[in-house]
């Protein structure tokens, strides 16, 4: 066997022994989740949509569990409550009385609508990726260029396309990811009993965090600030 012929079989083995040792790891790989979105909260007035979405979502598990319209409410406080616990409650309860909800001043009603809130502090960088943003936006203007002669129905495609590409552009005015989310659930009980309940997560701005923070872990968070 020839020495060329020796060093190609050779190489072939090696290319297999690495591929085969490619089949395997000795712990799971990274691997990303598919694209999502996630809403990032920055005033009040984000405060009262949230508040929206919640009695809409209240108000159709308790129909779809039954309770009628009327049944009444009571919105609780958590205790010692943040700027935005404060806020969150009293859109919450107007949205529930513009509803035509029944909501009760004082604790005793048939159904307890309590919410509670988590922030959660991540350190690891926080990419700003928008996935093909240039390409769906060439594609976008492209398809917007001599649409004059078009038909009706080329000329929606090409508008839906171009308006697709701009919400992926125009997420970069959101200012992009962050280290702080928050997490909001809102429950209902009856008696102890789980009747209802919504989980979100939100991105915050890291500089909004303390809004969000209740008195007693504010002032532990300063004084651990000060200590240093």
């Amino acid at each position: 066997m020839s020495f060329t012929k020796t060093l190609g079989w050779a190489v072939v083995a090696g290319a297999a022994f690495v591929l085969a040792g490619c089949g395997s790891a000795p712990i799971p790989l990274a691997q990303n989740f598919e694209l999502t979105s996630q809403y990032k909260v920055r005033s009040a007035g984000h405060w009262e949509l949230l508040s929206r979405d919640v009695a809409a979502q209240t108000r159709a598990t308790l129909e779809k569990a039954g309770y009628a319209p009327s049944t009444a409410l009571h919105v609780a406080a958590p205790a010692q409550p943040s700027a935005f616990d404060l806020g969150f409650r009293d859109f919450l309860i107007t949205e529930l009385v513009q509803g035509g909800a029944t909501v009760q001043q004082n604790p005793g009603a048939v159904l307890e609508v309590s919410y509670n809130t988590q922030l959660v502090r991540h350190n690891s960088d926080r990419p700003h990726f928008i996935p093909g943003q240039f390409t769906l936006l060439a594609a976008g203007v492209m398809a917007a260029y001599g649409l004059r002669h078009e038909h009706v129905d080329a000329k929606l495609l090409a508008t839906l396309g171009l308006t697709t590409a701009l919400d992926y552009a125009n997420s970069i005015h959101s200012g992009g990811p962050t280290n702080t989310e928050l997490i909001l659930t809102t429950t209902v009980t009856r008696a102890g009993q789980y009747v209802a309940r919504k989980t979100d997560v939100y991105y915050l701005e890291n500089a909004d965090a303390p809004l969000f923070l209740r008195p007693a872990h504010y002032r532990a968070v300063n004084l651990k600030v000060v200590s240093q």
